[in-house]
This record gives structure tokens, sequence and C-alpha cells, in this order.
């Protein structure tokens, strides 16, 4: 029992931020700035702690820095037709180098102990980071399922034409999608540093493929319009069981990469071979 609290635990962070790129993939987008703006606004909420101002503050202000690159990832690609991949691609250097710079290149250590609650405490025995991931699960298993706002992405990403044509306003969904993936970057980042009690400038380095291949794992097809945050999470656990099966094998981290790879492949294979059958 405690392997599996802590498989679900390690990757609650990947999942939390698949369950953004989810939504960003069902418009038929990508976003490739995910791992940057984790790193990002993880060293704000540092620097602002060290700072001495309350947990509230720096929780917000993080929270804050995501929502805005998300909103920028959104509002650029909707009003200037700029290609998601090129767009969040540019925004993933901007962010690191700005961690960077941010950081000095020095990780930020954080001695809040309320704070370390976030990311270590425990809740009837179940570790909080299990608690926000199952909290967003739910909450974006609904959006998409019961929401005008879900059925919107939906079609946005089945034709974005015929959205256009059915009176929905595309430009702002994409901007709210874009949004909601920066927001739980950025809330990521809130539990990653919480448990390291300090903010990595590398942090959240390649991430966004994890993430990415949790997606695809999961069902959501890269051609938009079909998938959804259950079969994310599912695709999330199943790369957590997987490195989880390799470490306790003593396998290379070499290899485990290899594993990964494979399993992606077959995932997309697959996903390619259902879309033409249906054809």
């Amino acid at each position: 029992m405690n392997n599996i609290m802590n498989v679900f635990r390690q990757v609650s962070i990947i999942a939390i931020i698949g369950s953004g790129m989810t939504l960003v993939i069902l418009i038929a987008g990508i976003d490739l700035s995910v791992g940057a703006v984790m790193a990002f606004s993880g060293a704000i909420l540092a620097g602002i702690l060290t700072a001495g101002f309350p947990l509230s503050v720096a929780l917000l202000g993080a929270l804050a820095v995501g929502l805005l690159f998300g909103v920028f990832n959104g509002f650029v690609v909707a009003r200037f037709g700029v290609p998601s991949f090129i767009v969040t691609l540019a925004t993933m250097v901007i962010a690191r180098g700005m961690t960077l710079v941010y950081t000095k290149g020095y990780p930020l250590v954080v001695s809040n102990e309320l704070y370390r609650y976030i990311g270590n405490g425990k809740f009837f025995g179940v570790p909080i980071p299990i608690i926000i991931m199952f909290a967003v699960f739910g909450f974006m298993y609904w959006m998409l399922k019961y929401t005008s706002f879900g059925r919107y992405i939906y079609a946005i990403g089945g034709n974005e034409e015929t959205a256009i044509l059915a009176g929905i306003n595309v430009k702002s969904i994409k901007v709210a999608v874009f949004g909601i993936a920066g927001l739980l970057s950025a809330l990521s980042a809130v539990i990653y540093t919480s448990r390291l009690m300090s903010a990595q400038p590398t942090a959240g380095s390649g991430i966004e493929l994890d993430a990415i291949a949790a997606v695809i794992i999961g069902g959501t097809s890269l051609t938009g319009g079909k998938g959804g945050v259950i079969g994310t999470l599912i695709g999330a656990l199943i790369m957590g069981v997987l490195d989880n099966v390799l470490n306790l094998m003593n396998v290379s981290p070499f290899y485990q990469s290899i594993a990964k790879g494979l399993v992606i492949l077959v995932a997309v294979l697959v996903d390619s071979k259902f879309a033409r059958i249906k054809k």
C-alpha cells in the first residue's frame, strides 16, 4: 500500500499538468511551455515566501504567473493564428530564461512549515498531492462532460470551421483553454516546490513530454475532438507504474527512457489504427 501511494504521489504532478494538456490537445493544439511555466511559477512562489510575505500571497502569485503565461499563449494563437507549437515553444524558452535570471541559476530554499504540508502532508492517511490530483480531475471531468464550455472544446477540436459557423466564440475558448493549462502548471509547481522545499531552476525540464505522453496513452487524439481526462489519468498511472516497476527491478534509467518511448509509439500507432478503421 505504501508503494501504491508513492506511485500516485509521484504521478500527481504529471497528471495535473496532463489534465490541462488534455484540453489543449482536444482543440487540436499543443503546449510545450508547461514545464518552463511550472519552473518559473515555483521560483516566484519561493521568492515571495523568502521575502517574508504570507503563504496565501505566494500561492496567488504563483498561480497568477501560470495563468498569465497560459492566457498569453492562447491570445497569440487565437488572435494571430500562429500554430500553438511555435507559440508555446517560444514561451517555453522565455519562461526558462526568466527562471534562470530570477534564480541566478541557484535553488531558492523555502522554510515555511505550513507550506511543507501541501507536498508532504496527509489527510486521513492520504497524501495531499493525491487529494489535489483527484479534485482537479473530478472538476475537469465535470466541466468537459456537463458544461457548454466542455462541449465547445470538443466541437472546436472536431471541426473548427463548423464551430465558428455554429456561433461558438472560438478565440475566447482557445484563450481559456491555454489559460487553464498554464494555471494547472502553476498548481503543479506549488506541489513540486513544496515536496522539495526549494525552487529548482531546472524544475519541469522534459515534463511537457511526459504530460503529452500521458494524454496520448490515455486515448486522446492528437487531431483533437476525441478523448478525455479520465484516459489521461490512466495514462499517467501507466507511466508511473512502468517507472516504478523498472525501478524496483533495478533497470537502468537509460533503458527506462527506451521503454517509455516504445509505450508512446504503440499508443500512437493504436490511435492511428482505430482512426483509419472508423473512416
